[in-house]
């Protein structure tokens, strides 16, 4: 099963352009491919169709008088069910919102419908984000794209089981501790977590704080980056997004539009499977040592290091706690039994921490981010899995054990990603090939300061490389499969939140 909703969102752009296909045509398709795939893996939760066909009409008009609208002038676009769509329900996964429909589009969003996007739907997501595991009592569970008994990961689930199945060309997303990278690697796209305050937000609780940003999600690279250079922008409601008066350093569209391939031989490549912390079970370790084989020889130079994160996972425990007691402490007083198992975890353990810990923990980030700029004085580009382990099943909760070992909390399996997101540098997850079990494997590049440019341009030469290779290009799941599967829905748990 393949159809037109399969193609790229370049693509897409230049058979619009060139009027070979028409966005009427384009959002019928990614219609109907949600209408034959979603129910088995619940990927989509609210769809907008009468409004989303009279944007595609426009956008036809529009074309036809020869009018170019944007960049992503007449392509469907899904998005997050955690950040705000005029007039578009939006639960962020959460029984309190479950009938919140908002007046205007946040940031992000109104920066991709200005740009001609036609915002037709929103993605799953676990209950206000928190948790790598995509299921809430709103919608219920997301399924892998794969096997839809096991986990999408998340917050982002929805939008990478979507954009792997041909729902839409382009999905937004939004990462703290890999939301945008873990959902990525478990469903075979590409999702990037770029610098802070590149993509401008005035949603973050903490505005200073580096955790939380907005990204792109796509099914290659350059899909990525066409999405990364509408998303970019300065925006004065965001104290990270600062710039020079006068000079528009993030929304200079031409700087992420395409990436240029990178002469990977001239540069310096470091991989570590753990930052020295993370509980990467072996299965996972055996195929990144394969594919760290596979890669060597593209680079001048490939050594296992790591910068030094001793001390990540108290400090990001801390700093996250922090943010889930700022958002979600008053209603943790007043209406504890409309929070999940997770949010109620991360508020009580904010509770429990002092000024002390706090103090702890933002010297210990302070004291990463300088590793962390030491480190790329030694090298170009650093690897590792996207995320611990083997997709598992969506009834579990989180994995309170790897190989054996126990987790230290329902976020601790995802270390691998926060590792990346306390320096705050950028960094991409995509595909490469499938691990052991026969599931996506996700391989995160992570890029020095700034480095969104060349984290993009080593992913697309990347990319490329192995484009032609069957066991190591992008796998794809089996539509013919989902689309006679029984719907997710009827499995056991479905909407359990505990």
């Amino acid at each position: 099963m393949s159809g037109l909703c399969d193609s790229s969102a370049v693509e897409l752009r230049r058979l619009l352009a060139a009027r070979a296909i028409s966005p009427v045509e384009l959002l019928e398709a990614c219609l109907s491919r949600i209408a034959t795939i979603n129910p088995a893996v619940n990927a989509v939760v609210t769809l907008d169709e009468p409004g989303a066909r009279t944007a595609a009409k426009k956008a036809e008009a529009a074309i036809l008088r020869g009018e170019d609208r944007g960049a992503l002038h007449g392509l469907p676009v899904l998005i997050k069910d955690t950040q705000d769509t005029a007039g578009l329900r939006s639960t962020y996964g959460s029984p309190l919102l479950r009938d919140n429909v908002p007046v205007a589009d946040q940031g992000s969003v109104a920066r991709l419908r200005a740009a001609g996007a036609i915002i037709f739907g929103k993605t799953n997501t676990p209950e206000w984000a928190a948790g790598g595991n995509t299921r809430n009592p709103v919608f219920g569970a997301t399924g892998n794209p794969f096997d839809p008994m096991r986990s999408a990961a998340g917050s982002s689930g929805g939008s990478a089981v979507a954009l792997a199945c041909g729902m839409a060309p382009l999905a937004s997303g939004s990462d703290t501790g890999g939301s945008l990278r873990n959902p990525a690697g478990f469903s075979g796209i590409v999702g990037m977590r770029p610098s802070y305050g590149l993509v401008a937000s005035e949603k973050r609780a903490f505005g200073w704080s580096n955790l939380s940003t907005d990204g792109p999600m796509a099914r290659n690279v350059a899909d990525t980056a066409l999405m990364l250079s509408v998303m970019a922008s300065d925006d004065v409601r965001d104290p990270l997004a600062y710039t020079l008066p006068g000079e528009p350093v993030r929304s200079r569209a031409e700087r992420w539009a395409a990436p240029r391939p990178a002469d990977l031989g001239k540069l310096r490549l470091a991989f570590t499977e753990d930052f020295g912390f993370a509980p990467t079970e072996q299965a996972i370790r055996r195929v990144f040592r394969d594919r760290v084989a596979r890669l060597a020889p593209l680079f001048a130079d490939c050594r296992e290091a790591t910068p030094d994160c001793s001390g990540a996972d108290d400090a990001f425990a801390v700093l996250r706690a922090g943010l889930f007691l700022a958002m979600h402490g008053k209603n943790y007083k007043e209406r504890p039994e409309m929070l999940g198992p997770n949010v109620r975890a991360n508020v009580e353990e904010g509770l429990s921490y002092t000024l002390e810990d706090h103090g702890r923990a933002a010297t210990t980030q302070t004291r990463i981010y300088r590793a962390y700029q030491t480190f790329f004085e030694t090298c170009d580009v650093l690897i590792s899995p996207t995320i611990t382990l083997s997709p598992r099943p969506w009834s579990e909760l989180y994995p309170a054990e790897i190989d054996g070992v126990p987790t230290k909390s329902y976020f601790h399996w995802l270390a691998l990603a926060y590792a990346v997101t306390l320096p705050g540098h950028p960094a991409i997850s995509i595909p490469l090939g499938l691990d052991e079990a026969g599931l996506p494997f996700g391989l995160q590049i992570v890029g020095p300061r700034g480095g969104d440019a060349v984290v993009l341009s080593v992913a697309a030469s990347i990319e490329a490389a192995f484009a032609g290779d069957a066991q190591l290009c992008r796998p794809v799941p089996d539509l013919a499969r989902l689309a006679a599967a029984p719907p997710l829905s009827a499995a056991p748990g479905f909407l359990t939140w505990e």
